[in-house]
């Protein structure tokens, strides 16, 4: 992989820098926003720019290129009793086998494909293990057993097998099946539970690449100028009795932190998630524990570039005490009216859990004079649940306070709002 770093960087044009090309950098600040007793990890990250020419709207994605955590590199390594040190060839030309393994492949977590390989590993050779299928349902509850009787309840049993060959086949013949083991383990639980032995370049060929990933930018580069800015949830669960996490927010978090260590970044342009033109065009900004990212950037640039236009916040998330991040900084906005209204829908801090669609409707009045007068509506956040109950707050306030039917209601919402007008934007994920 090429690095361009340091002097290197002399005289970069604008955009050169992409996810097959990253600008390598620094991390300068590192900090948690997290209130003492909070179960959540959340981070406030800032990269520097350096000479490397990269600019950005507010709106924009930061891209990260991450590497994989070097205790499960080495225990990889270990488990197949390779040589670390070995030259090997890989996408990104020739390195050792061990920056292979921590640079090029995402070895967190196990692709369909090595599985399926499996068959060609595994026989029916009358070994005797003890192996257990489960299949769960999507939620928010962790979890981590080893027995059937320790499973939550809406986890069920399914028949299990004594030989690894038979296992094989039921995983690679069951597309839920295979997606339920996957969900709790990566390569080194499955080497270790089949016992099986590949070369280095076998696994590369299984094994998927590693991706960058994009975070809403938390910043204005008008107010920030040579920084970029980032709000991230940390990823952190335990299964079969190893932590694990997620790829790029751990190695921020963990490898990176404050250290010299050099991080591959790019920008990822938004195409719609932007600011109106107007800049005394009001806007509401609905955004939910890391969502608050782009608003805070938002935030930021209408207060640089000195419109008119009123801006309205809902943010929530469990507890005001331990999750309300960037307090200080809304205060100030508040103090000196930028920021028109900040709504808050702390779930934890009352017996009835309250979410920010609970408060959208609870303003709906004043929410309807504003989309009448030509406001724009932005949420960012969890696309599963969150946006759609949002989303579904929205129609059920034009039909209360519109006057509409349901159909006139959806309609516009969904398609006069969103398509036609382009004034209700979303950064869903």
């Amino acid at each position: 992989m090429l690095e361009r770093v340091g002097d290197d960087m002399a005289g970069a044009a604008k955009g050169e820098w992409s996810a097959k090309n990253p600008y390598y950098t620094n991390i300068t600040e590192n900090y948690v926003l997290n209130g003492e007793g909070s179960k959540k990890e959340t981070r406030h990250i800032v990269f520097a720019l350096g000479d490397s020419g990269l600019d950005y709207k507010v709106g924009d994605a930061l891209g990260v290129v991450p590497e994989n955590p070097p205790h499960i590199v080495d225990e990889l390594i270990e488990i197949q009793g390779w040589d670390r040190d070995s030259i090997v060839t890989t996408h990104n030309g020739e390195r050792t086998l061990y920056d292979a393994l921590k640079k090029d492949f995402e070895v967190h977590m196990a692709s369909k494909k090595f599985v399926q390989s499996l068959a060609q590993k595994v026989v029916a050779s009358g070994m005797k293990i003890t192996l257990q299928m489960i299949s769960r349902t999507r939620g928010n509850n962790q979890w981590n057993a080893s027995e059937m009787e320790m499973l939550p309840p809406e986890l069920k049993p399914s028949a299990p097998s004594d030989d690894p060959a038979d296992k094989v086949d039921h995983l690679i013949s069951d597309e839920k099946a295979m997606e339920d083991y996957l969900w709790t383990r990566d390569y080194i639980d499955i080497m270790r539970e089949f016992d099986a032995k590949y070369s280095p370049e076998e696994f590369f060929e299984l094994a998927g690449r590693v991706k960058p990933r994009l975070y809403s930018i938390a910043s204005s580069h008008d107010a920030h100028p040579g920084l970029v800015e980032l709000t991230v949830g940390i990823v952190r669960f335990s299964y079969h009795g190893r932590d694990r996490g997620g790829l790029a927010t751990q190695f921020m978090a963990d490898e990176i932190g404050n250290s010299n260590q050099r991080v591959g970044v790019f920008m990822s342009p938004t195409k719609s998630f932007v600011l109106p033109e107007d800049k005394d065009t009001d806007i509401i900004m609905v955004g939910p524990g890391t969502g608050i990212a782009p608003f805070r950037a938002f935030m930021e640039q209408r207060v640089f570039d000195g419109g008119k236009g009123r801006n309205w916040l809902f943010f929530g998330d469990q507890s005001a005490k331990t999750e309300f991040y960037y307090k200080d900084t809304i205060e100030s906005w508040l103090d000196n009216g930028d920021l028109y209204r900040f709504t808050t829908a702390w779930s934890r801090d009352q017996a009835e859990k309250i979410y920010v669609q609970h408060r959208l409707k609870e303003h709906g009045a004043e929410v309807w004079e504003w989309f009448e007068n030509g406001a724009y509506f932005y949420i960012c956040g969890d696309k599963t649940y969150m946006a759609k109950d949002v989303h579904r707050a929205l129609i059920e306030i034009a039909i209360e306070h519109g006057g509409m039917s349901e159909a006139d209601a959806t309609h516009f919402i969904e398609k006069t709002m969103m398509k036609e007008q382009k004034r209700y934007l979303r950064d869903v994920y």
